[in-house]
């Protein structure tokens, strides 16, 4: 039998981090009444037969705190992102000017507003959730490798300690994050 892999601390640490990343990219996709590129990164685009990043047929721009720009490359695709925005749930209406589309962004409701801000509330969930997962796949790994007699109790136990230490930092993160996007939600 091999032996198991060696404890890494930062292997999972890593793991967290990208649970972070995620919840970062979430929350870029929130609208929050200011007109911000990542608004329409979730969207995808019917091109070339299948389903596209809107990122890889068009340039999206900001050039006004409350208007998105969509310059598209090529002209048979101007009619499928008008088509993909308008179906993303965003609540956006596209201007089609030639292969620019000119998205104005409507003011957020009080209503609305605190939509988005249960929402960032919900991927901040998924984000602790996911931070959690990491803490128990590091403690199932500690005590497979002491049962299996690789690391004493002690070290079962100043590992524990470690990857506790570190949830509760990348847990710190997430609520940090959320409590920074609602209150950016809310103020605007």
């Amino acid at each position: 039998m091999a032996a198991p892999q060696p404890f890494a601390l930062d292997d999972y640490k890593k793991r967290m981090e990208g649970a972070i990343t995620a919840l970062k990219n979430e929350f870029a996709g929130l609208r929050t009444g200011r007109a911000s590129a990542q608004l329409l990164d979730p969207i995808h685009v019917e091109a070339y037969g299948a389903s596209t990043p809107l990122n890889q047929v068009a340039a999206v721009s900001a050039p006004e705190a409350r208007l998105l720009s969509v310059q598209v490359w090529d002209k048979a695709n101007v009619g499928a992102v008008d088509k993909a925005i308008r179906a993303a749930g965003l609540g956006l209406n596209p201007i089609v000017d030639g292969m620019t589309l000119r998205i104005p962004i409507p003011p957020l409701t009080g209503e609305r507003r605190q939509e988005l801000a249960k929402l960032a509330g919900k991927y901040a969930e998924q984000a602790r959730v996911a931070v959690r997962n990491v803490r128990r796949d590091a403690m199932d790994h500690l005590k497979k490798l002491e049962k299996d007699h690789y690391i004493s109790q002690d070290e079962h136990k100043k590992h524990s300690e470690s990857v506790q230490q570190a949830t509760d930092q990348y847990v710190k993160k997430v609520d940090d994050a959320v409590k920074h996007k609602e209150e950016e939600i809310i103020q605007v």
